[in-house]
């Protein structure tokens, strides 16, 4: 028995001593099984077959920035005749603008047109939580470039790695990352027949040291397109598909002002659609009308509402069609209908006439009259307000808003700035910036009223008209309010501006 003790404080010791070295030994196996395990992502993948199919005859729209990055093509194709002179390319061209105008597109076909190599990659992808991992897949991607030069590195949503740096005092992984893709752009020699194209819809977080000369040097402003280049967008995204004898894509162009080339391809898709889903032969013309209103307002939905509700949502859907009208060119109406479409029980569309990129003060009061006129109904008819105008609460107050702090268009001041995030502003002045923001919004909300009082014949016209038909076109809507002028503010100070101009 003794002997059998003493074995088992050997053993006991033993243990004792080993355990821990027997546990760290299986932390580090497990670990290591884990990274073993872990997707091998390469960071950069040559994707020849991703821009091969995309010419300059497929982008559309944005011809400002095609041809500055027609020098780009020309210096991948024939780069002895600037290397003699001593120029070079650009080191990095950042295309930046809203999603959906072909940012990426354009890229495919840069690489494409100049034959060079196509390295794709989206930003997120080296951004990791292992540190380091990030800026070893970036040299590498870069390694991967300038050994098939020419080439073309593209980086999609820049501001997945490049956004601004905190500046805390801490060295964060995506600030890892950010510095070596800046030491990348560095790299670059004079002869280095590499290109770094970036893409981004927030130029604005973007890190100041990838904007310098130098670096994102060149930078392109990639802006939704307007009526030309919405009508040749359309004829790319309608090129061999069987269209009727009725289909005006001018018409469609004009109706469709603001809407990217992403919005303008999934309305030519979802016409297509439309026509198959009827065993058509052709895509018809009222098929692209549809296809607008599902990508602008959503999804028809078939509520059951009450008689009562229905009574109500005419009148407030009248209510934007008739001040639509009074107001002149602010927004024209081109349909009103109390069919329900995504979250909306009914809905007025307004589509400006043409492109607009000015607008005065009375214009956009004369906006705002518009978005509150449907709750001024309700309140004119049946002298109670609803939920329902929840949207227009929001699209007013938002305009407002930018008339005061961004457009200095208000009464107490017209020559600065008042921005939310201007801490140098006073409490005083922010009180009066909020409440001149609220004066404006009241004053056409009490316009609209007055004016929907005053026509109220009017109003119960379409309102009666919508019960009976649902809905409203621009030609219907405007055969029920032809014996009403515009009342339009704005219309005056033109008028006025024209007479000066003819004297």
């Amino acid at each position: 028995m003794p002997h059998l003790g003493h074995l088992i404080h050997v053993v006991a010791a033993a243990a004792l001593t080993w355990l821990p070295v027997l546990f760290f030994g299986l932390i580090c196996y497990l670990l290591w099984r884990t990274v073993q395990m872990m997707p091998r992502v390469k960071p950069a993948q040559l994707r020849t077959e991703s821009s091969a199919s995309v010419s300059w005859s497929d982008v559309a729209g944005a011809e400002e920035a095609k041809a500055e990055l027609l020098e780009v093509v020309d210096f991948l194709r024939h780069p002895k005749r600037f290397e003699r002179l001593g120029a070079r390319v650009p080191k990095g061209i950042l295309l930046y603008g809203p999603p959906g105008t072909g940012k990426t597109l354009l890229a495919k076909a840069v690489a494409n047109e100049s034959g060079a190599a196509f390295y794709s990659q989206s930003a997120s992808a080296f951004v990791e939580m292992f540190a380091g991992l990030g800026a070893s897949r970036i040299r590498r991607l870069f390694k991967e470039a300038r050994k098939h030069a020419p080439s073309i590195v593209f980086i999609d949503e820049l501001d997945a790695v490049g956004a601004a740096r905190t500046g805390h005092g801490f060295n964060r992984e995506q600030d890892q990352t950010l510095n070596q893709l800046l030491v990348e752009l560095d790299g670059f020699g004079v002869t280095d027949q590499v290109v770094v194209m970036g893409a981004s819809n927030r130029l604005q977080d973007l890190d100041p040291a990838l904007l310098r000369p130098g670096r994102f040097d060149r930078q392109m402003l990639v802006a939704p397109p307007d009526l030309a280049g919405r009508e040749e967008i359309l004829q790319v995204h309608t090129r061999g598909k069987p269209l009727a004898a009725d289909v005006d894509l001018s018409l469609i162009a004009r109706q469709t002002a603001g809407l990217t080339g992403a919005d303008l391809a999934n309305i030519c898709n979802e016409a297509a659609i439309f026509a198959g889903r009827q065993q058509l032969q052709y895509i018809r013309h009222v098929d692209f009308e549809n296809a607008m209103e599902r990508v602008v307002a959503g999804l028809q939905q078939r509520r059951v509402v009450t008689e009562k509700e229905k009574r109500i949502l005419a009148y407030h859907e009248g209510g934007h069609a008739l001040m639509s009208h009074l107001m002149g060119d602010a927004l024209p109406v081109q349909k009103v209908t109390i069919v329900s479409r995504g979250q909306a029980l009914g809905y007025t569309l307004n589509l400006p006439a043409e492109d607009r990129y000015l607008h005065t003060k009375e214009e956009l009061v004369d906006m705002m009259t518009i978005y509150l006129a449907g709750r001024a109904a309700e309140q004119v008819v049946f002298g109670r307000v609803t939920n329902g105008a929840a949207n227009d609460l929001e699209k007013a107050t938002e305009l407002a808003r930018e008339m005061v702090f961004e457009f200095g268009m208000s009464e107490i001041v017209t020559s600065r700035t008042m921005r939310a995030d201007n801490y140098s502003l006073s409490e005083e002045t922010k009180r009066l910036r909020d409440q001149e923001q609220a004066r404006l919004t009241d004053e056409a909300y009490d316009e609209a009223i007055r004016l929907l009082n005053k026509h109220r014949g009017a109003l119960d016209r379409l309102a009666g008209a919508l019960l009976e038909k649902e809905t409203l076109v621009r030609d219907e809507i405007e055969a029920l309010v032809a014996d009403l002028e515009p009342e339009s503010h704005a219309s005056e100070t033109v008028g006025t501006v024209r007479a000066v101009a003819a004297d």
